[in-house]
């Protein structure tokens, strides 16, 4: 599907955020044969792999043959995070089309995640704008500025929308190509949801923003709802729901990408998803993630009897 069929774009997030945590190694091979399946069912962008040093996450010692090998999948688009310049290196050199730099609004969260202030990753992020837009022409990726944190915060409680607002405001002015507006610690409801994404949309201009929600507390898919009503478009997800923050006590899953997929399809919104195919794909997690839980109420209950996709409504 192209991306003019589609009505909301998914990213699928569980190779990056999903596997950060997950103590045993998911063995290359098996990384590369999620995002060719996946890829088949229909999602169009994965964020594959984070390009922070291995010693912190040993999970992502495989970033370079990772992205090698989901580049060599047609049809896709790859992102990976980066938390700094060295990453954003890392980054150019291999020719990854998109680049998710993520700093956090909390300014406690940020010092424990990146190891900085708010405002050195500010400065950061302009160093690799610049560093980017010195690349020929052809090879320059599209810079993703992300906000973690912006609905609250293990630390510091709920984040104030003045304070999401201002760090928009600067990473858009610094040259960010989207941005990226993240439930970090799942403490986003609908209300809060609307006045944040309101905010950041007004910042942002003609700049796309996504959304990245985690249901830690059961918000996620209303927060999806209500995101979508102030006009965004594209979101983050995980297969089966995994992921969490290592530097935010209490940070589960993020939301859960079969059931995003069903709840948009059923509202009508071509995604250019397979549900069925997605589904299949979990058995991919189950036989490389044995104990680990595995979320997921579409997988659980399965398509409601004499379904029909949106892409076949829309067509009638």
């Amino acid at each position: 599907m192209t991306d003019a069929a589609r009505d909301v774009t998914l990213c699928e997030v569980g190779l990056r955020d999903g596997l950060q945590l997950v103590a045993q190694f998911f063995p290359t091979a098996e990384k590369l044969a999620w995002i060719a399946a996946e890829a088949a069912a229909g999602v169009p962008e994965f964020e594959v792999t984070s390009f922070v040093p291995p010693k912190l996450v040993p999970q992502f010692v495989d970033a370079e043959e990772v992205v090698r090998g989901a580049l060599a999948l047609p049809g896709i688009e790859v992102a990976a995070l980066i938390p700094n310049l060295k990453g954003a290196e890392r980054g150019f050199a291999l020719g990854v089309p998109k680049l998710d730099f993520v700093m956090s609004v909390s300014r406690t969260h940020n010092l424990k995640n990146v190891r900085r202030e708010r405002e050195e990753s500010l400065a950061d992020f302009r160093r690799i704008v610049q560093a980017r837009d010195a690349l020929p022409a052809g090879r320059r990726p599209k810079l993703i500025g992300g906000l973690s944190t912006a609905l609250g915060c293990s630390y510091e409680g709920r984040v104030a929308v003045d304070e999401v607002r201002r760090y928009a405001a600067e990473l858009a002015a610094a040259g960010a190509d989207e941005l990226t507006v993240a439930d970090t610690v799942g403490y986003g409801d609908p209300a809060q949801v609307r006045a944040v994404f309101k905010a950041v949309l007004a910042e942002a201009g003609a700049l796309p923003v996504g959304a990245h929600f985690h249901d830690t507390r059961g918000t996620g898919l209303a927060n999806v709802a209500a995101a979508l009503e102030c006009g965004v478009r594209r979101f983050d997800a995980s297969l089966a729901g995994l992921g969490g923050c290592p530097f935010a006590p209490g940070a589960t899953g993020n939301i859960v990408m079969d059931d995003l997929a069903f709840m948009l399809d059923s509202m009508g919104l071509r995604t250019g998803v397979d549900l069925e195919k997605l589904l299949a794909v979990r058995a991919i997690l189950e036989r490389n993630l044995a104990g680990a839980e595995l979320h997921g109420t579409l997988a659980r209950a399965g398509l409601p009897t004499n379904y029909v996709p949106a892409r076949l409504r829309a067509a009638a």
